[in-house]
């Protein structure tokens, strides 16, 4: 599995961090926490794509 975060927080550990997989769970982790259990979220990619869209429209407001 791999892990993402955003760019921006490259240089700290203060933030979350996603994992995608083939069976459409989004896994959401904290990257001080790596270890602890994760947020597991079922949908489908487009949902998620809508919402991470939202997200970014949001943010730039």
């Amino acid at each position: 599995m791999i892990w993402r975060k955003s760019k921006h927080s490259a240089t700290s550990n203060d933030c979350l961090e996603i994992a995608g997989s083939a069976d459409d769970l989004i896994r959401i982790r904290d990257s001080k926490r790596a270890a602890d259990p994760t947020l597991i979220i079922t949908t489908r990619p487009a949902a998620w794509a809508a919402f991470l869209s939202s997200l970014r429209a949001w943010a730039r407001d």
